[in-house]
Parts: C-alpha cells; structure tokens; sequence
C-alpha cells in the first residue's frame, strides 16, 4: 500500500542535484558542463521515478477500490453467520485469524482454514481465544459465545464510520496490523461509542483484514478492538 523505498529514492536524487551544484571554489567551465549534464541525468531520474510513484499510487487507487465492496460483502456475511459463505472469501493459504483486540497476537491468536470456517457455527468446541482484558483470565468460549462477544458485538452494517487503511478506534492498545500483515489491506467498521455517560470509552471497531491473491482480495483477519485497560 505503501512506497517508501520509492519516495525515499527520489528524495535521494533531489538532493544529490543540489549537492553536486555546491562546491568550495567557483567551477571551471568543463567542471560547470559537467555538472550541469549531471543535474539534467538526475532530473531526468526524478521525473521517471515521480512517474512509476504516480502509476503505482493509481494502481493502489483501483485495488482499494475493489477492496471496500468486498468489506461491504463480508461484513454482511459476518452480520448473518454465513460462514460458509465467508469461507469462500477466506485466504485459501493463510486462512481466517481471530483477534479479539487490536493487538494481534501471531503466536496465539486462532486461525482456521478455509473448510473450518464454513464449519464454525455448528462448531460447539470451547476454545481459548486469547486473555480478557483487564483480568488476563483465558478466553474459553464456544465460537458461538466468541462471535457474540468479540465479532458481531454491534451492529456493524450499519457503523458510524468506515475506515479503508485507516485506523479510526484507539485506545491503550498497540495496533500492530502492518507489522502482523504487511502485505495487507484493512476496513474498519466503527462506533464512537453508545451511552453518553462512558464518554466513549465504550466504543467498538471491527477491522476486516485482507490481502491480495491473483488478484482478488481474500480474507485473512478478523480483528475486534475496544477500549483497553
């Protein structure tokens, strides 16, 4: 999503054009041509690499375009339980992650295939999902009373905003999606909050975690947030 390497190269460029114009002492003629026709090179560098920068950030403008619908598909999949339906979205390598806060935790966090995700709602296993915040006492729900609480907690069709990459819940917790999916794209679902007296602090937010394979974005974290201690 990003190009920093990029960027940074041209950045690079713009100031070897200036450095290369600075010298102790005033330049010959043939050191000045010389000069001159190295600053057109570089220029000529930075304007190739400004074009590739605008011809990947269209690319990336088509593929988040295509991503938010596939969201939109998704958490209405999610609102209805149809996780076989989801399944069919779910990255067929890397399968679905469940984080039940903005802290994805690699190591533990749960991940099913493709098949078991189709499977999940008759699935009566109690599982530990993670610790609860505040308490650090195990998660040990049944995918149903997990889903209840850390996945369709709220009415997320119908959010008070939407985020595409873009972080909207914050909270006490480090929000380590780049770190967990570097190759990743996100849509949060957000709610600022419901009863006026927690001032917020009883906001929700679902981010929707995919990345790309030939071409299609396919599901690969489901990841919960909330006000943390």
């Amino acid at each position: 999503m990003k190009h920093p390497l990029i960027k940074s190269m041209i950045v690079t460029a713009l100031v070897a054009i200036v450095l290369t114009g600075c010298t102790p002492s005033g330049p010959s003629q043939t050191e000045l041509e010389a000069l001159q026709a190295a600053n057109a090179e570089l220029t000529n560098q930075v304007a190739a690499l400004t074009e590739q920068v605008e011809s990947l950030e269209e690319t990336l403008a088509a593929s988040n375009a295509a991503l938010l619908p596939k969201a939109l598909a998704a958490i209405y999949l999610i609102e209805d339980a149809d996780f076989a339906a989801l399944a069919l979205m779910t990255h067929p390598v890397k399968g679905l992650r469940f984080s039940p806060y903005g802290y994805v935790d690699s190591a533990n966090d749960l991940v099913f295939t493709a098949a078991e995700v189709a499977l999940l709602p008759a699935d009566t296993t109690t599982r530990t999902w993670g610790s609860f915040d505040g308490t650090g006492f195990p998660i040990d729900l049944t995918f149903a009373a997990y889903y209840d609480r850390f996945v369709y907690d709220a009415d997320f069709v119908n959010p008070q905003f939407i985020g595409v990459n873009n972080i909207i819940g914050m909270g006490n917790t480090l929000i380590n999606l780049d770190d967990v999916y570097p190759d990743g794209a996100f849509v949060e679902f957000h709610f600022s909050g419901f009863d006026p007296q927690y001032e917020g602090m009883d906001w929700r937010s679902l981010r929707l975690v995919f990345e790309e394979v030939d071409g299609e974005w396919l599901l690969v974290g489901i990841v919960h947030d909330e006000w943390t201690i």
